[in-house]
């Protein structure tokens, strides 16, 4: 399966490869969300139901949240997985670290960041193995949500180098402040189900290298706050959802399939 160059203020370096990106999709902000079943190959169809959009997923399936930015301008992607920021492990806050995403960039996020070398795999759980409820922190498991920042447009006379991705600093007080309006809803992503099925545990480590880049956003409070909400087929289907089965993630023919020269076969 490919691997994409996954966003995050860190940025992947070898080993990721391009893929074809999927049919655009209307919505309210510049970047688009999905869900990859990693284990399946698939690409985890959303369905609207009580005015929210679900997954099916698959527990002890590792997954990723696909992310793109359909807008001409850099964006900064605060991530929250069962209201816990991705990268720093905090409650979700807009406020926080977040992943950049150049224009047009499409990126994989596989799991927790644990430096910027390694991730442990998102991986669906049961609602008690989940890494929120392990933390003590169980009240928005199942829900995946994301706070986009556009960046603030200055002038230069010459054209900017090619950004490096660096990891913000910690907000300054005041930049807390002002997002706490806007915290209420990244954090707490969440009207719960009754019974949730599933989590996303702190599966094994795998590499995924990344770097920081400087960022200053445009506005204080979020451009876009979206949410997908997860949890069981079955589930799923007792809330009236009707599944239509899995599909395959598109593999088309590419021109320049590797970017670079593989080990020669062993003797």
């Amino acid at each position: 399966m490919k691997r994409l160059l996954p966003l995050l203020l860190i940025l992947p370096l070898a080993g990721f490869r391009p893929a074809p990106l999927p049919p655009p999709v209307a919505q309210d902000g510049p970047v688009r969300m999905t869900l990859i079943d990693r284990d399946r190959g698939t690409e985890l169809r959303s369905y609207p139901a009580d005015g929210q959009r679900w997954v099916a997923g698959e527990r002890g399936h590792r997954y990723a949240v696909r992310l793109y930015n359909d807008s001409p301008r850099r964006v900064l992607v605060v991530l929250s997985v069962d209201g816990i920021n991705a990268i720093s492990g905090e409650d979700a806050n807009p406020a926080q670290t977040g992943y950049v995403l150049n224009p047009g960039q499409s990126a994989d996020i596989t799991g927790w960041r644990k430096s910027q070398d390694e991730v442990a795999q998102f991986v669906f759980s049961s609602p008690g193995g989940s890494y929120a409820s392990r933390t003590g922190r169980p009240d928005n498991v199942g829900v995946i949500g994301i706070a986009v920042f556009n960046e603030m447009y200055r002038w230069r006379p010459q054209p900017r180098p090619e950004p490096r991705l660096r990891q913000l600093p910690p907000p300054a007080p005041a930049a807390e402040a002002a997002a706490d309006s806007s915290a209420s809803r990244a954090e707490g992503y969440a009207a719960k189900s009754q019974a949730p099925a599933l989590g996303t545990g702190h599966g094994e480590r795998e590499t995924s290298q990344v770097r920081n880049t400087a960022f200053e956003r445009a506005s204080r409070t979020p451009a876009q706050v979206q949410e997908l909400r997860y949890d069981s087929a079955r589930n799923l289907r007792a809330r009236g959802i009707v599944l239509d089965a899995p599909s395959r993630l598109p593999r088309e023919p590419q021109a320049f399939p590797n970017r670079y020269v593989p080990d020669p076969p062993s003797r």
